[in-house]
């Protein structure tokens, strides 16, 4: 993925109502295959 590609899947995740602290979460997911940073589902 290049940087304008990481830049519009940011702020769709925004759009969608994700906190910084997920889509950071998220990326430290992707990059580093990381059981403790996979995203967890959230209970309402």
């Amino acid at each position: 993925m290049n940087m304008q590609e990481n830049v519009r899947l940011i702020e769709a995740l925004e759009s969608a109502g994700w906190s910084a602290e997920d889509i950071i979460q998220l990326i430290k997911y992707v990059e580093s295959g990381e059981a403790q940073y996979k995203p967890k589902k959230k209970e309402n």
